[in-house]
């Protein structure tokens, strides 16, 4: 197990250089200046210059990346153009929120789409197969902005159960104070991994539950109960491939749910980064991103393997 994940780690770093390489050169790629937000409009050249020697745009991209590359491992990830603050400052504050955002959201998604997979796999062909399934395809058809504006003029403007936008006043808390800002985007996160996970859980099990193996099972006497638990352990390492992934794509597409609800994440941050052209703070979040993604899915590899020994060995 430990050269396994030896090997899996040595696997990580080209990947991680890679994804640095991609991410520095797509937000230099992008036409405007940087500067802009900063400068004045009557800026002398003199300025310009001065600020873009400070902030070494002056510099060819190469000699840019490089140092960029040398600061970042050292935990430097540069100064927001916009702010004037550390841009790791700022990321870390923004990824706390989107973790708790995300975790919530992967958390209900899951667990509505294995319980829901579960079903339809055990009753397939039947209304119960008909429903899970029809719930599935609209999670993943339905438009989550879409749903959580229609969230938002339900719940907030017509009910006025609970808060449209924002995360709360002061640090974050496990109370009703600040958990009531987490229930919406929550909820509209939700849908898509769980509208995922619901068929590829209903397909495994399905398949499972067709194969030789669970015939004999039965034919041995054994309960229902212990059969799921066969089922549930053969279906594991595919379904945790699949959710780690979801994860994965819930901290970076979180964007435009963020957006909607100015949860003060990574993807607000992404999206002020973006129209304020602050290429600090855009690289930074990006990267920081990115090395999550990549570090998740070494998680969930290292996950498979303890769950499946055929994995190492293959």
């Amino acid at each position: 197990m430990i050269s396994y994940v030896l090997k899996r780690l040595v696997y990580v770093v080209p990947i991680v250089f890679f994804v640095a390489l991609v991410c520095f050169l797509l937000v230099h790629i992008a036409p405007g200046d940087p500067l802009v937000s900063i400068l004045p409009p009557d800026a002398s050249v003199a300025l310009q210059e001065q600020l873009r020697t400070a902030y070494g745009f002056d510099r060819p991209l190469p000699v840019q990346f490089g140092l960029w590359i040398m600061k970042a491992l050292g935990g430097d990830l540069g100064t927001s153009i916009a702010t004037g603050r550390p841009v790791l400052t700022e990321v870390m504050r923004a990824v706390g929120n989107t973790l708790l955002l995300a975790g919530v959201a992967a958390f209900l998604g899951f667990l509505a789409g294995v319980a829901l997979g579960l079903l339809a796999g055990y009753f397939r062909d039947t209304w119960v197969d008909r429903l899970a399934t029809g719930l599935a395809i609209a999670g993943v058809s339905v438009p989550h902005y879409w749903l959580g504006m229609v969230l938002v003029i339900v719940f907030s403007v017509q009910l006025g159960w609970l808060p449209a936008v924002g995360a709360g006043s002061g640090s974050w808390r496990f109370t009703w104070d600040h958990i009531q800002y987490l229930v919406l985007p929550a909820a509209t996160m939700a849908v898509i991994p769980m509208g995922i996970v619901t068929r590829t859980v209903r397909a495994l099990v399905g398949d499972i539950l067709n194969q030789d193996f669970v015939e004999a099972l039965r034919a041995k006497g054994l309960g229902e109960g212990r059969i799921f638990a066969h089922v549930i352990k053969n279906a594991a390492p595919t379904a945790i491939a699949v959710m780690g992934l979801q994860l994965g794509y819930l901290m970076g597409g979180s964007i435009l749910i963020e957006t909607v609800f100015s949860w003060p994440g990574t993807g607000f941050l992404l999206n002020s980064a973006i129209f304020q052209r602050d290429l600090p703070l855009l690289q930074g979040t990006i990267l920081v991103l990115a090395l999550f993604f990549v570090f998740l899915n070494l998680l969930v590899d290292v996950a498979q393997a303890a769950i499946d020994p055929r994995i190492k060995r293959s």
